[in-house]
């Protein structure tokens, strides 16, 4: 069984109240990208480790949670304010009713977290490098340095970071990239995020620099691909959403499960654009039927993209 191995700093502990059968209905889960990307990595049968901080009380249960679900969780301990929300989502429009960052990692303490990730990341086949909630929690330049030390003990990364995260990331070195279009354009790389020759021109230059795969996810438009083998416009069934937030976690979850498996980028920005899609006519973010995503998966085109579409 592949084993991924997820940087996931700061777990977010979600509390929504939603109504049933005409009475408050209250969820308790643990979500922020890295743990949206391990739950998806979980239903498509790969072995997935968390390396995250918990914190106070609220970490407390983050981690009964995680456990319950099957993470392998290498767990940084603190005394400190935990991330987390309470929504109440019983109205067409969720209300939010508390949302807390969380303290920002104090300095010993992010060193503890970089050491569990160096420690952790030799035991995977790939390592996903993902963000919290709010840009204080962590400096960018910790992406940087794991990004470089990670692959400097032979293990590829994967990033779906965005802003100084996704920089610092970039300079460390980065094997694989999965970004959308709006970020792109958010952090000034490309002037329109709706052009696709800008994306195209993004995508290979970031292809040049050095990075094997770049994924650039345009929501209903379809994602673009630049990479070792090739570039492709993904063209995807096209399922009705309920729920489009993690959708691109879903999408990045499922490329590292097949490249940690050893397989071709063609199969998987195939099953990454099966997961996104599978996962935005869901409620739960970061899940979706493996048996789904996989027939859906064979249906999913990949158009070749020839050098003078990239052109002026």
């Amino acid at each position: 069984m592949a084993r991924v191995l997820i940087f996931a700093p700061a777990p977010l502990l979600t509390v929504t109240i939603e109504e049933f059968r005409g009475a408050p209905d209250v969820h308790v889960h643990v979500g922020g990208q890295g743990v949206w990307q391990g739950r998806m990595l979980r239903s498509l049968g790969v072995d997935v480790a968390l390396v995250c901080s918990v914190a106070g009380e609220t970490g407390l249960v983050v981690r009964q949670l995680l456990e319950r679900e099957g993470f392998g969780v290498v767990a940084i301990e603190r005394d400190a304010i935990g991330p987390a929300y309470v929504h109440d989502g019983r109205d067409d429009d969720r209300e939010p009713i508390v949302e807390a960052e969380g303290e920002p990692l104090a300095r010993h303490e992010l060193d503890a977290l970089y050491s569990a990730a160096l420690s952790e990341a030799p035991k995977a086949d790939l390592v996903i490098l993902s963000g919290p909630e709010g840009g204080a929690m962590l400096e960018p330049d910790a992406y940087r340095r794991l990004a470089s030390d990670v692959r400097q003990l032979g293990v590829p990364v994967l990033v779906d970071l965005a802003g100084p995260r996704l920089e610092a990331a970039l300079e460390g070195g980065v094997d694989v990239l999965k970004v959308s279009h709006e970020e792109l354009e958010q952090d000034g790389r490309v002037d329109d995020g709706d052009d696709e020759r800008q994306l195209l021109r993004a995508a290979r230059k970031l292809a040049d620099e050095g990075i094997g795969l770049v994924a650039i996810t345009r929501a209903d438009a379809g994602s673009l691909v630049v990479g070792e083998e090739g570039a492709w416009r993904v063209v995807a069934p096209e399922l009705e959403p309920v729920e489009t937030r993690g959708a691109g976690d879903s999408y990045t979850a499922a490329v590292a499960a097949v490249l940690a498996e050893g397989g071709s980028h063609a199969d998987a920005i195939r099953l990454g654009a099966a997961a996104g899609a599978v996962n935005a006519t869901r409620r739960g973010l970061g899940t979706g039927d493996a048996d789904a995503i996989r027939a859906i998966a064979a249906r999913v085109e990949l158009q070749p993209i020839e050098p003078e579409q990239e052109e002026d």
